[in-house]
């Protein structure tokens, strides 16, 4: 179950994109990192993509054992940026090619003299706006309703449903939980940084979505700098750790997971700050250092290609959890 997994500290959660709509890549890294030792899948609210995990579960994992193996979707309140979806303004684009350059999801493509967004691949993390040099890029929320995706939740015996609440509208944050609440008895999950909450209001936020959720069933993921994970350093993970520190101080019946800007180095600086944690989410860094096999189309044919990135992303597993324990 994924409780056991969570209360045993040996939570390895790949983050594939909540916007992240490309189910070739999905099924890669799914099954990809299970052979290496992941256990927890994030994926975006579609049941496309929801069919490509269990796929690319089904290629490695022996049926007996799926059951170790669990998915989780996505859904988000309004403006969070995880939904979000880039959209070029033609009129203001000087086809500098910078935005290819820099998108690291290769969402972004040139066709007859045209910069166009792939909108599957593309999971909003800003790159391209912030190198755009005459402000073409915007962005536009793309969300699934819960009601689209309860079927699909239950038809693919999901095990988790995550909120993403980085937004200042504690009234839809609070209407979004209490349905999700109502209508799923699994873990669930709420991903929440400081971008809108003083450390105070955070945690009365917090208690205020637990009135109704029992003990060590629901999961706080502790964001940092959401979709920024692609240096390896410990800056990088810096906000994610002082996130985890302000749930973890207020002692509640929670279980704590670090996301946003989390690398190889994330566990281990958890570790030094005397954080008890229970796992540790890794997205864009996790999918950046397998990008060069995972984007091959022989992927799964060519075992040398394979087995060259099963070492890189095992790599990434084993150290994670090692400062887990």
């Amino acid at each position: 179950m994924l409780k056991d997994i969570l209360q045993n500290k040996k939570c390895f959660k790949l983050i594939c994109g909540a916007g992240n709509e490309n189910i070739e890549e999905v099924e890669k890294l799914v099954a990809l990192y299970a052979k290496a030792g992941a256990n927890f899948f994030d994926l975006s609210a579609s049941e496309e993509v929801m069919e490509a995990a269990l796929r690319g579960l089904k290629r490695v994992v022996p049926e007996s054992e799926l059951k170790n193996y669990h998915l989780c979707v996505s859904i988000g309140a309004k403006d969070d940026p995880h939904f979000n979806k880039a959209v070029i303004d033609k009129l203001k684009c000087v086809s500098c090619g910078n935005c290819i350059e820099i998108c690291p999801q290769k969402a972004i493509i040139l066709k007859n003299n045209e910069y166009l967004i792939n909108e599957k691949r593309c999971i909003g993390c800003g790159n391209c706006k912030s190198t755009c040099l005459t402000t073409a890029i915007s962005f536009y929320s793309k969300n699934t309703s819960f009601e689209e995706i309860l079927s699909p939740i239950a038809k693919h015996n999901i095990s988790c449903i995550e909120l993403h609440a980085s937004c200042n509208n504690e009234e839809e944050i609070y209407e979004k939980w209490q349905k999700i609440n109502h209508n799923f008895d699994g873990i669930l999950s709420i991903c929440l940084n400081r971008t809108h909450f003083g450390d105070i209001r955070l945690i009365e936020l917090i208690k205020q979505l637990l009135k109704e959720r029992k003990d060590f069933s629901t999961i706080i993921q502790a964001d940092g700098c959401a979709m920024s994970g692609l240096n390896d350093e410990y800056k990088t993970t810096l906000q994610a750790i002082a996130m985890a520190e302000i749930i973890q101080n207020a002692n509640l019946p929670v279980f704590i997971m670090i996301c946003g800007g989390t690398n190889s180095k994330s566990s281990e600086f958890a570790k030094l700050c005397n954080l008890d944690i229970h796992g540790v989410a890794i997205g864009s860094f996790a999918r950046k250092i397998v990008r060069q096999y995972t984007i091959r189309e022989d992927f799964f044919e060519n075992q040398e290609i394979f087995n060259q990135a099963l070492k890189v992303a095992k790599s990434l597993v084993d150290k994670t959890l090692k400062y887990l324990t």
